[in-house]
């Protein structure tokens, strides 16, 4: 037995050595084999009638120097409106208000208490490891309040063995300047990881001003022509610093604990407006923050049942100053803002299977707001300064019971009850019903429908900012219901096809917008009953051309008409039976992928349909943006060396010089480049 063993140790030898040949060479120039492996599974039982749409990898990180703001407008039908280039970016799903749009970050809410909305232009890609939306009806399974949806983004660890390092640097258009960092290391139980990112720039981008006209004179100073001047961004400068600390540590019997801790340092100026005529050094108007978030868990798991825990804290600091000059070269504070929040936040979450047909949930969360609000400029009738504004605690208390039944495997129901406090205040019970269903597993077509109503309180600036605050603002309410169907088909290593259209109506009444009062400031109130209805379409296609080169194709669709069908005010109330502001009624999405071997091309366009500015949709003055095509390209090759992998990449940002405005006379970039150097040392 030993000689033959000896025997053919030896003549295994020359194929052995053969392979260790092989595995040195260059992997990007021979390629990767990697063998045919079919996958079955289950459809998850936590997603039964859930209409959601999920972020892959690749949509986060095909440009590192993007924020999660641009990830949604070229790879979701939701609605993204940004003030300019590095400013304020909201988002909203369906026609409904960036408030009505529910975000958690590893599980934690991170809405500002006191606007109700969560800053997108604010958060890197390069944080996010997951990312997804929850549309309608499907946020109740995660949280109240979601009017329009929910959006979850997560991080993940980094499954490492030993040390790791990655370091990217950009440079572009406007003398910008992005830098990235990660540090990671990781064993059989612990997983660390460090993440930085450093963006600058003047952000002095060259467009053309529609907004102002420059005559032509002749000899005589007659006008005998006009033209809209090419103007600079001007007062754009932003620095932002981030930095996120994660730690994971796996006893390696089913129990995980993690730390993740991220910290924001921004200073950004505040664009000056295409109506503006004055000089930019007459004037300095700046927003700077510091946002600490941080959250401790606890995973607890076993074969039929998961237990989690979550604590967390956020504290904010926001600062807004306005200074002019006052004619003799002295700047004077016109505004100084000031606002603290500290949120404490914990959450309980647990998880029952019986066999593969019953899934029970539950689900207890709690946060305290304790927010500080001031402008500490504001003149009395003495002439002296006085300071202005509220402090104010509420919890929020939201907790939930489910029950999800299989009893076919076509087939599955789910129920959901959930109930909210905020303040002293209780809503009624929200129910959320889910139906989904195998019509044939032939092309795996599966329809889905869903039913719920839901609730959201004002915001705390709605309720006691000052001035203009409205304490007895109620709640709004409504009832959403959506019906779709999706596919899946393909052939095993040469092509894959999926797609899904639904079919959705929302009801909301009580709608709080801001008006215009005969005081002289804006007040909210509730307003309106909004009817929000339409379809989304979302399909992605995959194709092998050979076995090097490689076709990836995604695309959406929405078509979301949001109609104000409250009563009118006043006789000259010209809103009832008009689209709302800032909603787009059509929207849609393109992406294509091309790799082969080491080389990798991607192509992006969004579209958005006009926009009015006013809420009795006239289009006299500016009530109304025109629609806008968005196209961006980058090309992206990888070199493997023994020492390190390296990347370079080169991007195109609206690529045919498109002259658009996402909200009114805030300019925006057109053409515009970066190139990307990235390292990754071999330890």
């Amino acid at each position: 037995m030993i000689r033959l063993l000896i025997i053919l140790s030896i003549a295994l030898i020359p194929y052995a050595t053969l392979a260790q040949e092989y595995n040195t060479k260059d992997w990007a120039t021979r390629g990767i084999d990697i063998p045919e492996v079919p996958v079955y599974g289950e459809r998850p039982m936590k997603d039964i009638g859930t209409q959601q749409t999920r972020l892959d990898t690749i949509a986060l990180k095909e440009n590192i120097a993007l924020s999660m703001a641009d990830v949604l407008t070229f790879n979701t039908s939701i609605f993204v409106k940004s003030y300019g280039r590095a400013t304020l970016s909201t988002v909203s799903f369906r026609g409904t208000s960036p408030s009505h749009t529910q975000v958690s970050w590893n599980g934690m809410k991170i809405n500002n208490p006191m606007l109700g909305m969560t800053d997108f232009s604010m958060i890197p890609s390069y944080f996010i490891d997951d990312a997804s939306l929850l549309h309608g009806t499907s946020s109740v399974n995660e949280t109240g309040g979601g009017l329009g949806g929910a959006i979850k983004l997560s991080t993940k660890p980094a499954q490492e063995q030993g040390f790791g390092l990655q370091y990217i640097q950009g440079i572009g258009s406007f003398k910008t300047f992005d830098e990235f960092l990660r540090l990671t290391y990781g064993n059989d139980n612990w997983q660390v990881s460090t993440r930085l990112v450093y963006s600058s720039s003047p952000n002095e981008y060259k467009y053309r001003n529609h907004d102002k006209k420059e005559n032509i004179y002749d000899e005589d100073m007659n006008i005998i022509d006009q033209y809209y001047p090419v103007e600079y961004n001007r007062s754009g400068s932003y620095k932002d610093f981030h930095i996120l600390q994660e730690a994971y540590y796996n006893t390696g019997r089913g129990d995980r604990f993690g730390l993740n801790a991220w910290y924001i340092n921004s200073n950004r100026e505040l664009a000056m407006l295409t109506v503006d005529y004055g000089d930019e050094d007459d004037f300095d108007n700046r927003q700077r923050e510091n946002t600490f978030r941080g959250v401790l868990s606890w995973d607890h798991l076993r074969d039929s049942w998961k237990m989690s825990a979550k604590g967390g804290y956020i504290y904010t600091w926001m600062a807004y100053d306005y200074k002019r000059d006052v004619g003799n070269g002295t700047m004077a504070h016109m505004t100084r803002s000031r606002s603290r929040i500290n949120t404490i936040y914990g959450q309980v979450d647990g998880e029952y299977y019986i066999g593969n047909k019953w899934l029970f949930t539950a689900n207890i969360s709690l946060y305290q707001h304790i927010v500080e609000s001031e402008d500490k400029n504001i003149v009395r009738q003495d002439g002296n300064k006085a300071i202005v504004g509220y402090r104010k605690g509420r919890p929020e208390l939201s907790g939930s019971l489910s029950a999800k039944w299989r009893p076919i495997d076509r087939l599955g129901l789910s129920i959901v009850i959930r109930e909210e406090m905020f303040g002293e205040e209780w809503t009624p019970i929200i129910p959320a019903l889910f139906l989904d269903g195998v019509l044939s597993k032939r092309g795996n077509i599966i329809a889905k429908a869903s039913l719920s109503r839901n609730y959201r309180f004002p915001t705390l600036n709605d309720l006691y900012f000052l001035p203009g605050g409205n304490p007895d603002l109620k709640k709004e309410s409504g009832w959403t219901y959506d019906a779709g169907i999706s596919f899946a088909v393909g052939k095993e290593g040469i092509y894959s096809l999926s797609g899904s259209a639904t079919w959705f109506e929302s009801f909301i009444k009580d709608w709080i917008i801001w008006l215009p009062t005969t005081k002289g400031f804006f007040s909210p109130d509730n307003i309106k009953d909004v009817h929000a209805y339409g379809i989304e379409v979302k399909a992605d296609l995959n194709v092998a051309i050979t076995k090097e080169l490689q076709l990836g194709l995604n695309g959406t669709f929405s078509w979301t008409p949001s109609i104000n069908e409250g009563e009118p005010r006043t006789p000259a109330d010209q809103s009832v039976g008009k689209q709302l502001p800032y909603v787009p009624e059509l929207s849609s999405t393109i992406t294509g992928r091309l790799t082969w071997r080491s080389w990798s091309f991607l192509y992006k366009w969004c579209y958005y349909s006009e926009r009015y500015t006013m809420s009795s949709n006239d289009i006299s003055l500016t009530g109304k943006l025109p629609e806008y095509f968005m196209s961006n390209i980058s090309l992206e090759k990888g070199f493997s060396f023994r020492w390190a992998d390296i990347s370079l990449k080169g991007v195109i940002n609206n690529l045919f010089n498109e002259e658009y405005l996402s909200v009114l006379s805030r300019p925006m970039p057109g053409i515009n480049f970066e190139i990307f150097l990235g390292i990754t040392p071999k330890w």
